[in-house]
């Protein structure tokens, strides 16, 4: 007896062939494509939570007069929202992937630390009394001749620029005043 050829094999069209062959390509490379554009979208990053730090000058006019005028980036860093309330007169900025913030607080006392021995730096006409914590992988820098002391903390291996972009703030923005260091310690 002779098989039945009509019930034995079906005939596909080239066209269904194809986008039965191309449609898990597609699909796959869809996937790889919308996995790297994740990895390159933006960091929703969290605000920052600060503690308070004494600033009885941070309502002052050096204060109101700074922040507004301080870059939204230093470098690598951009700015960063507080968690409200923040401390008054405060700024920060951090990476995009996150880490360490760089912080600035305005309207500060005179640093316990600085006294007339103090070793001080000139970065773009601003003088600079670094306070380092040796714990910390952050150095303290103050501006000392300025109407009220500035505090711009940085994260180590955050390079130069931070603390030259905030020097031409200041130096644009404030005028410079005569030094008014500490007794040297006894």
């Amino acid at each position: 007896m002779a098989a039945d050829d009509s019930s034995t094999a079906r005939q596909y069209s080239p066209a269904l062939i194809a986008t039965a062959v191309a449609l898990p390509v597609v699909l796959v490379v869809g996937v790889l494509v919308a996995a790297i554009l994740a990895r390159r979208a933006p960091v929703e990053r969290e605000p920052l939570v600060l503690g308070p730090v004494p600033a009885p000058a941070a309502t002052g006019p050096a204060c109101t007069t700074l922040l507004p005028a301080l870059p939204t980036e230093l470098g690598d860093f951009t700015k960063s929202t507080l968690v409200e309330p923040s401390p008054p007169a405060t700024r920060a900025w951090q990476r995009t992937d996150g880490g360490d913030p760089i912080v600035l607080r305005c309207g500060l006392d005179r640093p316990l630390e600085f006294n007339r021995a103090s070793a001080l730096q000139m970065v773009n006409n601003v003088q600079w009394f670094e306070a380092r914590d040796q714990t910390a992988k952050a150095s303290t820098w103050f501006a000392v001749d300025r109407e009220t002391y500035i505090a711009l903390t940085i994260p180590d291996g955050s390079g130069p620029t931070p603390l030259q972009a905030v020097s031409d703030t200041i130096t644009a923005n404030l005028p410079a005043t005569p030094l008014d260091p500490g007794p040297l310690p006894n």
